[in-house]
């Protein structure tokens, strides 16, 4: 789904992939995301999903955030946004993609299609 790279911090160098939305952002221990660095409030920011706007990252009541060095309440993410809380610099990025295995389903049709081969034969030595 989505990922945070997280650049600077206790996590650096880590992505942090969320499995479910929305994800709470802070220091709190029920938050998604932990960061523990200064400046990172208990209850900092939460991300959710919106039909209308996309990725919306919301600010929790008095507390500061940065999206491309920009400060904001609600800000719309794009992939690659970088993002600051406290000390912490994030980058925000849509997280690779799992094909599922489809193995099954493939011998089902190369299986489909030999019997349908196979009764093509058959039709044709049968029919005088």
């Amino acid at each position: 789904m989505i990922q945070f790279n997280v650049l600077s911090g206790k996590m650096a160098g880590r992505p942090w992939v969320a499995r479910h939305l929305p994800v709470r952002i802070g220091r709190a221990a029920t938050c998604d995301l932990r960061l523990e660095e200064d400046g990172v409030w208990d209850q900092h920011a939460e991300l959710s999903l919106s039909r209308e706007d996309g990725f919306l990252l919301a600010v929790q009541a008095q507390t500061v955030l940065t999206v491309n060095n920009q400060p904001t309440q609600t800000a719309r993410l794009r992939n690659g946004d970088l993002i600051q809380i406290g000390s912490v610099r994030l980058q925000f990025w849509l997280a690779p993609t799992r094909q599922r295995g489809l193995r099954l389903y493939e011998w089902f049709v190369w299986g489909l299609i030999a019997a349908i081969s196979l009764l093509e034969v058959a039709v044709v030595y049968l029919l005088p």
